[in-house]
């Protein structure tokens, strides 16, 4: 199965954390894919930073195209709402539904998802 690899994880593996142990497993492996939303969180930090090495291995990254159904994107913030989690960010709603669109595990480190785990039926990369 496909991982989608959050925001969160990358730039704790750039910065050679401890939480994104896996992810040369997903690498080695092609397991992972990103989005063009998690890129443009990425790419203009990289591009102060000049890394264009890194810019270049994340734009080869399989990436899933990003269709937004914002009657879904609404249902999910109610499901939220409605059990007690605000806060959520558009960003990481469309996330959860481009993960879910395309039968994909999310690996993150952002709270938001774990606490969305159950209420929106996401599957985390543990």
């Amino acid at each position: 199965m496909t991982v989608l690899v959050d925001t969160s994880i990358w730039i704790d593996y750039f910065r050679g954390g401890d939480d994104s142990i896996q992810m040369d497993f997903l690498i080695e492996e092609n397991l992972l894919v990103t989005n063009d939303l998690i890129l443009t969180e990425l790419i203009p930090f990289l591009k102060v930073r000049n890394e264009t090495r890194v810019i270049n291995l994340l734009y080869n990254i399989n990436k899933l195209d990003l269709s937004i159904n914002w009657n879904e994107i609404i249902d999910y913030q109610y499901g939220c709402l409605k059990n007690g989690l605000n806060g959520v960010g558009l960003p990481d709603l469309l996330i959860v539904q481009n993960a879910k669109q395309n039968n994909c595990k999310i690996y993150t480190l952002d709270n938001h998802f774990f606490l969305m785990k159950d209420i929106l039926s996401l599957q985390i990369q543990t």
